[in-house]
């Protein structure tokens, strides 16, 4: 099911929402059973809309980082082409989680004649924010 038509579903259960509780009432069925149902059914499509969302971010996310990757291997002695959209590729890398590849980045950018001093110093601390973060995570100190 695509965006338009979770959101169109979603609607719908919406506006007919007092309709289907009259509906229920007159059939019997008691008021919670009916609330309670079309409650679950927004609740799922909530649901669904969010990790929709969240599906869609990482993809754009995963396309940038391989539009950056194509941009650093075909450019890869200009510290200008670890940039894509003001953000370093060693940034991509570590939001995805991707610390030892966002590592080796930041050495090969470090090793660069143009690469800035304030930019790697940086990384650098993002890169051991982002390892701090991984240890308190499984239990180590920090």
């Amino acid at each position: 099911m695509n965006y338009a038509a979770t959101l169109a579903v979603l609607v719908v259960l919406a506006f007919w929402f007092p309709l289907s509780e009259r509906l229920g009432a007159q059939l019997g069925i008691p008021e919670a059973v009916v609330a309670s149902t079309l409650g679950a059914l927004m609740t799922f499509g909530l649901a669904a809309l969010i990790v929709r969302e969240q599906v869609n971010r990482h993809r754009a996310h995963m396309a940038n980082l391989t539009a950056a990757r194509a941009q650093v291997m075909a450019e890869p002695e200009d510290p200008r082409s670890y940039f894509l959209n003001g953000e370093h590729l060693a940034a991509m890398l570590l939001r995805v989680g991707r610390r030892r590849e966002a590592a080796e980045v930041i050495d090969r950018y470090a090793r660069l004649g143009g690469a800035r001093e304030s930019e790697i110093i940086r990384l650098q601390e993002a890169l051991s924010s982002a390892e701090r973060r991984q240890r308190r995570a499984r239990g180590g100190h920090a």
